[in-house]
């Protein structure tokens, strides 16, 4: 049984999660950032083992979020946990008056979030070294 956990502050076990899949798996090197002290991050655990995480933060604009660093353990895509992960965040934002979430995605995940009601809003552009759309989606 999956359950997801809410933190007002990085957990390591969303470290760790990130660490795996944004540094050992896809090669980033900046993967932590002053974000991460002011975002709410969520993990999805399966038991006590951390399996998914992402982060959900205001923006300068009233009533809008954005989401971010969403990671998926290798063994666990495929299962709908990233869609859990997106709407829980989401949920949040509703719960404090959000009215919009926007998100930086990487090309390959952008059918994903297209899958979740989100729709491209940029040109493609590049953080990192890997090719990124803004994405943008009304609560």
């Amino acid at each position: 049984m999956i359950e997801i956990k809410v933190y007002k502050e990085l957990a390591n076990d969303a470290m760790l999660v990130r660490k795996k899949v944004f540094v050992q798996e896809q090669g980033f090197v900046d993967e932590f950032d002053d974000t991460d002290g002011v975002a709410t991050h969520l993990v999805a655990y399966n038991g006590d083992n951390p399996v998914g995480t992402c982060r959900i933060f205001t923006c300068d604009e009233p009533g809008v979020y954005i989401l971010g660093r969403l990671a998926v353990t290798k063994e666990y895509r495929r299962h709908h946990l990233g869609a859990r992960l997106v709407a829980a965040a989401e949920e949040l934002a509703r719960q404090d008056s959000g009215k919009c979430v926007i998100l930086h995605s990487q090309v390959q995940a952008v059918p994903f979030y297209e899958k979740q009601g989100y729709t491209v809003c940029s040109e493609m552009e590049y953080e990192e070294f890997c090719p990124h759309y803004w994405m943008k989606k009304q609560l």
